[in-house]
């Protein structure tokens, strides 16, 4: 019984978009000129030079792509189907996540669980659909793969606890629309989405390494490429795996303190 709940939870959201045709559509053709313009503006830019920022030509192409294809590991809609944390919070739906005999730590979990388990398939087809089309570079041996899928899961573990972080911040602001935009734009930027952080000043480099936003993406990333070597994968795992108990134990203790300022606007 409890598999069951935890399987209905778990496709809440996935089950938005998997039961809208249009927006399956409008998902696949947005990946795909996505693809296709990232490509092409990699290559593009690598048109006059061999190596930058330590990368050359196809190992920023294939960062830029995988990590387009990896932005969709979290890319689901929630607001259209009403279902993100702001909204519950200013139509006073919240209220239901702590009426359930389910906890709302575990519903929001499972939740995001269903949601990246739905957005990996679209990513992992994306993937071999590009390395099938020549647009991204195979990993240069199975060990590095190896190290990258541990890293890419680490990765979206850290995500996770940033993501939540996020939404807990609707329990104690009112109007954040703004500030949440702010907070996920920083995010991908200083996750290396919309280009590799090896590009920025070495000012901006040493920053992001004191925050966990590198581990999400970034270093995932880097190991596929090459542009972080298999000696380094050790000590850059265990700053994931850090990462994800500071950020574990900090929402925990967010989550009992949002418990007792939970306010509805509109219901």
């Amino acid at each position: 019984m409890a598999v069951l709940h935890a399987w209905r939870t778990a496709r809440v959201t996935p089950l938005g978009e998997l039961l809208t045709p249009p927006r399956m559509t409008a998902v696949l053709l947005r990946l795909a000129v996505q693809v296709v313009l990232v490509w092409s503006l990699w290559r593009g830019l690598y048109a006059q030079s061999g190596t930058t920022a330590g990368l050359d030509r196809e190992q920023a192409v294939t960062y830029a792509v995988l990590a387009v294809l990896a932005s969709r590991l979290r890319e689901l809609d929630q607001f259209a189907g009403r279902d993100s944390v702001i909204q519950h919070m200013h139509f006073g739906t919240i209220i239901y996540w702590y009426l359930r005999p389910l906890p709302p730590q575990r519903y929001y979990a499972l939740r995001a669980l269903g949601e990246r388990l739905y957005g990996l398939a679209w990513a992992l087809a994306g993937y071999a659909v590009c390395l099938a089309a020549g647009l991204v570079e195979p990993p240069v041996s199975a060990a590095v793969a190896g190290v990258f899928v541990l890293s890419m899961l680490l990765g979206q573990w850290v995500l996770y606890y940033i993501m939540l972080v996020i939404d807990q911040l609707c329990f104690f602001t009112l109007r954040n629309n703004a500030a949440m935009l702010i907070l996920v734009f920083a995010q991908n930027l200083l996750a290396g989405v919309y280009a590799p952080l090896w590009f920025f000043p070495d000012w901006f480099v040493t920053l992001s390494a004191f925050l966990p936003f590198q581990a999400t993406l970034s270093v995932p990333l880097s190991l596929y490429v090459g542009r972080i070597p298999l000696s380094d994968a050790a000590f850059q795992l265990g700053v994931q795996v850090a990462w994800v108990v500071v950020l574990a134990l900090f929402t925990r203790w967010v989550w009992r303190r949002a418990a007792r300022r939970v306010i509805a606007q509109g219901g």
